[in-house]
């Protein structure tokens, strides 16, 4: 118990540490298994245009982000955006942009970022001020980044 004490482990996040993890272990799982190019297929082949996949990988990074980590998130969705600029045969930066950006996207709960739980309780606010504010950011930010990140970074 001193040493907690004195290297100040009591106050590191374990739960988040292992989220974090766990999403690393899962993200390699994903592409080794085949599960990311099958994913990344479907996403390919349904929109047929690089600017709706990329659209597609935005928004599901951004709901990952507000129900795990932002780090979990990226993580996960990655892989499956690498592949699906593979199948598009198009520039991967856009799609690694788009991931940074949506990872980071974390407006609407008090669950995907750490400085929202920092403030979430002494803050006095409940969930459903995080939803009413952050939810339009969210869909702000994706149309703005969705726009144009390609502009800046073409596929």
């Amino acid at each position: 118990a001193p040493c907690f004490t004195v290297c100040g482990c009591q106050s590191i996040d374990w739960q988040l540490l292992i989220t974090i993890g766990s999403a690393f272990g899962l993200s390699r799982a994903i592409r080794n298994s085949g599960l990311g190019p099958a994913i990344a297929s479907v996403l390919a082949s349904a929109s047929g245009s690089a600017w709706v996949s990329l659209s597609l990988v935005f928004l599901v990074t951004m709901v990952m982000t507000e129900a795990v980590t932002n780090n979990a998130a990226a993580a996960l969705t990655f892989p499956v955006a690498m592949q699906v600029a593979k199948d598009l045969d198009v520039n991967h930066l856009p799609f690694a942009v788009a991931i940074m950006v949506a990872a980071s996207t974390s407006f609407a709960t008090p669950v995907g970022y750490a400085t929202n739980l920092i403030v979430y309780g002494p803050g006095g606010y409940k969930y459903t001020d995080y939803v009413r504010v952050g939810l339009p950011l969210d869909c702000l930010v994706a149309a703005i980044s969705c726009l144009f990140i390609p502009i800046i970074w073409p596929f």
